[in-house]
């Protein structure tokens, strides 16, 4: 068993439950690969005295018969804007890198009663937007040190990837769960907005902000959403729908969906890596009995006015350390400026145009069940500062294509890594679906997982 840290969440939990080896022992493993590991600087903090603490516990209550969850025992990290009560949470930023909470984040505190074990904070752009703050050291890609991890969840994408734990918590405000997702070759879910409870998350932008997992497989991010979905008090715009049992197989046959495919919006300045795993996705879909059918995909105005709102709700998000602490910010600080430019009447002209594109996605959700795309139009990036992703990020639109209008929509997406062209990091599939549709597209993840066979790890010794 000498790759168990490549093992995904659900098999070294059932090791964990059966006993085949404890929490104890997996725990040690991982806090000593992260150590070995280290230069690929994924973590903020290591909490290893929380961990072994928590892996001790685990173990107890499981060795009394008392399995609290499926993923009882098993090590996860979070993302460094989530607040954890004691330890430090940066947010990435400077003006916060000192900053104590005295709480915990909803999803924090859900997955600590679900015995998971904490073994750190992970890294993150400045206040999870587009690059990190000069001070501090980039995450590096185990597919590549050379390619671009992500963002913001960039040390979620790098450590889950990496075997640096078995799960992690990301958020995605334009993208930021399927960017590291699709950029690690890993599984990356953001749910509808509002099924997680967004309390003790830093913003970026309130409206437009998630919370969801990034895994190995699409049964982990299942798991993980079981535990962390939900209303919560804490947060009034959390919905107070019933969660659904993730892992009952939907009354509904494969065969009745309907996959909604916009050739354009798909194949229009998209790297052939993605086209071609969206059409072998595709063909599995057809053999599995679903009809691809034609959509029409709305997304020119969402992609350039995000910036806009993001700037705007960030600018909010950031009223008590700016302007007053501008020198303390990096790159950010471009974005509350613009941010603080916006008038009343273009923010809601803005807003009016965000209402009909929900208006229009609704109607088109319609025409079918789930709709396919890639998580990024460009394949293989190099790393963050390289002319090539400071021309993507200058052509933010174009950038955001697949993911910001449905964060704008709030549609829950789920991104699949798919086989690779050349050996290297996998190309992604996207699904999207209906407000509360997670259960379709993990349905249809699991599918499309097992179509597509496992897929290699990336070589790290």
């Amino acid at each position: 068993m000498s790759d168990i840290h490549y093992l995904d969440a659900m098999t070294i939990a059932r090791k964990i439950h059966s006993r085949e080896i404890s929490s104890v022992e997996t725990t040690e493993m991982l806090l000593r690969r992260i150590e070995t590991q280290s230069n690929l600087a994924a973590y903020v903090t290591v909490t290893a005295e929380r961990a072994m603490a928590d892996a001790a516990k685990a173990d107890a209550e499981i060795g009394k018969g008392n399995i609290c969850s499926p993923l009882h025992g098993v090590p996860i990290a979070y993302k460094d804007l989530l607040a954890t009560n004691g330890i430090k949470t940066t947010s990435g930023t400077a003006v916060y890198a000192d900053y104590v909470p005295d709480y915990n984040a909803t999803v924090v505190d859900r997955l600590a009663a679900a015995g998971t074990v904490m073994l750190g904070k992970l890294k993150l752009t400045e206040g999870a937007f587009s690059r990190h703050h000069p001070t501090v050291e980039i995450p590096k890609n185990p597919w590549g040190k050379q390619l671009w991890t992500g963002v913001s969840s960039s040390g979620s994408g790098v450590a889950t990837a990496a075997g640096l734990c078995f799960g992690s918590l990301g958020t995605d405000t334009g993208g930021s769960i399927r960017f590291p997702a699709s950029s690690n070759g890993v599984v990356g879910l953001k749910p509808t907005w509002g099924r997680v409870s967004r309390y003790g998350a830093f913003p970026l932008a309130y409206s437009l902000d998630h919370i969801g997992p990034i895994t190995r497989t699409v049964d982990d991010a299942a798991a993980m959403l079981q535990i962390i979905a939900g209303l919560d008090p804490n947060d009034p715009t959390s919905s107070a729908k019933p969660v659904p049992d993730y892992f009952l197989a939907n009354e509904r046959e494969l065969k009745t969906l309907r996959i909604g495919y916009d050739a354009a919006y798909v194949e229009e300045d998209t790297s052939p890596e993605h086209v071609v795993a969206i059409k072998d996705a595709m063909d599995v879909l057809r053999d599995l009995g679903c009809e691809i059918v034609p959509v029409n995909m709305p997304w020119h105005a969402t992609s350039e006015n995000w910036a806009l709102t993001t700037g705007v709700e960030a600018a909010h998000a950031h009223r008590e350390t700016f302007p007053e602490r501008r020198d303390e910010y990096g790159a950010i600080a471009g974005l509350l400026d613009l941010g603080l430019s916006v008038t009343a009447e273009t923010y809601m002209q803005i807003e009016l145009e965000r209402r009909n594109l929900i208006a229009q996605l609704s109607a088109m959700f319609s025409q079918c069940d789930v709709m396919i795309c890639p998580s990024m139009p460009l394949y293989g990036l190099p790393n963050e500062g390289s002319p090539e992703t400071d021309a993507a990020e200058e052509g933010l639109a174009a950038m955001l294509k697949f993911t910001a209008p449905f964060d704008y929509s709030g549609s829950p997406t789920l991104s699949i890594p798919w086989k690779s062209v050349d050996g290297g990091v996998p190309a992604s599939v996207q699904l999207i679906g209906p407000d509360l549709g997670e259960h379709l597209l993990i349905e249809l993840g699991r599918a499309l997982e097992s179509a597509r066979g496992e897929l290699a790890h990336p070589d790290l010794g």
